[in-house]
């Protein structure tokens, strides 16, 4: 049997697809800008039809149509390895819950403790060798359809082909069913970054180096380094990062981004997933200078310390004044997810020369009130995602400070020093109340 006939043979509508699908079952839609939209059309027509139907994702993009039609959850389980904006609103109407995890354990999680009834994968179109390419979520997709019983695809025209050092492609001989779709990838602008968020950004721009090998993670300030790096005078950085963002495609045509001096993946882009605009896509589609990875490879910390000066860049939401950093929930609200925080934070600290900066706006307002993001616990209920003995740079719009090796007391003395002025006198009042504020302390 040829490639064409195989693949004409396991062609099906997605209504004959979702059939395969039964009461109980354990469902993979895919991640990021790679998830299923016919088949989850097509699942959620049949939502009388079943009961319990548990689906797992990674950061939705759009409102899945099988929560559209069942808010209450009593036909599908809507469940998530990171929430995005989307996701913590489903969260906070009891229509979605977590999976907390570390994110480069996932593809173990999965081969060693999950079962995949059916795993629905988008993918580009099939090429001359039999292959279908995952695209821009190469992430833990190969363990999902090594474990599920049956292989449904999604393919799609639209999405771009990411070349792959491993794991970023199937073959037709591995599929149960193809369905065929035409629909737009899902556009995520970046937006221009607040001018906190280019203040917070401008503290960490110093502490680079030529032949930096940089870390984004999801968010403004993020952002805003890239902006940043694309404009200044670097030279030769290196990109190892779990995502690849919108600004990393300025960084690298910039020529700030040669990848000439990291260790592994010499010259190349690494990343494991990615989303954005067009520009993005455009830019991965067939580029050999990117290479997309596994998790398991991007994000082991023991694979990340290989190459020099690491620089991690990542956001979070609270942090205690011993330094504990909480980057997924304000207090028992879940807002997003460990994701590859810890990953990096760990494996960049063991690099030779890296640095790891977590990076927030120093106060929050709710109901017009301003509240400070600095505080003396973290909020009860609250999870902390990065532990304090691995926290190394913390960064608000007041300033930059290291925390390795600090004491409590001293701790207390940086994280307050970075606050917001209104908030200082209280949280020293509150460090002195807890045991770590010292008489000779600085006021």
């Amino acid at each position: 049997m040829s490639l064409n006939e195989e693949y004409q043979k396991k062609l099906v509508t997605p209504e004959q697809a979702v059939r395969v699908v039964k009461s109980g079952d354990w469902v993979d839609y895919g991640s990021f800008a790679g998830q299923v939209v016919e088949l989850d059309k097509a699942l959620a027509a049949r939502k009388e039809e079943l009961n319990d139907v548990n689906i797992r994702t990674f950061t939705s993009l759009r409102v899945p149509e099988v929560v559209k039609v069942d808010p209450e959850a009593e036909h599908f389980i809507f469940n998530n390895w990171h929430f995005s904006g989307i996701d913590r609103k489903l969260h906070d109407q009891g229509s979605a819950w977590y999976i907390p995890m570390l994110y480069h354990e996932v593809p173990g999680i999965y081969r060693r403790f999950l079962d995949v009834d059916v795993a629905m994968i988008p993918v580009t179109p099939m090429d001359e060798h039999g292959y279908f390419n995952f695209g821009m979520q190469v992430s833990h997709t190969h363990a999902v359809c090594e474990k599920a019983k049956i292989v449904i695809l999604e393919v799609n025209p639209n999405m771009p082909k990411c070349l792959g050092g491993k794991e970023e492609s199937i073959h037709i001989s591995e599929v149960d069913y193809v369905v065929e779709a035409n629909w737009p990838m899902f556009q995520v602008p970046s937006g221009e970054p607040k001018e906190i968020e280019k203040k917070i950004a401008s503290y960490i721009m110093p502490l680079l180096e030529d032949g930096s090998c940089i870390q984004l993670g999801i968010g403004g300030m993020p952002n805003a380094v890239g902006g940043m790096i694309a404009q200044s005078d670097l030279k030769d950085l290196g990109l190892h990062s779990e995502m690849f963002t919108e600004s990393m495609v300025d960084m690298v045509e910039s020529g700030r981004v040669t990848g000439a001096r990291k260790n592994i993946d010499r010259y190349k882009v690494t990343y494991t997933f990615g989303f954005g605009t067009q520009k993005t896509y455009d830019f991965l589609n067939n580029n050999p200078q990117c290479a997309t990875y596994p998790v398991d490879y991007v994000n082991d910390p023991f694979i990340i310390a290989q190459n020099d000066k690491v620089v991690s860049i990542n956001n979070c939401i609270e942090i205690d004044l011993t330094g504990q950093v909480a980057s997924e929930s304000s207090g028992t609200r879940h807002i997003s997810g460990t994701g590859g925080q810890f990953d990096f934070a760990f494996g960049s600290y063991h690099s030779k020369g890296g640095q790891s900066f977590m990076a927030m706006e120093s106060t929050f307002k709710k109901n017009g009130e301003l509240h400070s993001r600095i505080n003396p616990i973290i909020t009860p209920g609250g999870v902390v995602t990065t532990h304090r003995a691995l926290v190394q740079y913390m960064v608000t719009e007041y300033g930059i400070v290291n925390l390795k090796g600090l004491s409590t007391w001293q701790r207390a003395e940086a994280l307050i020093s970075i606050a917001h002025p209104d908030f200082r006198e209280e949280l020293i009042q509150e460090a002195e109340k807890i045991g770590i504020w010292r008489r000779s302390n600085k006021h």
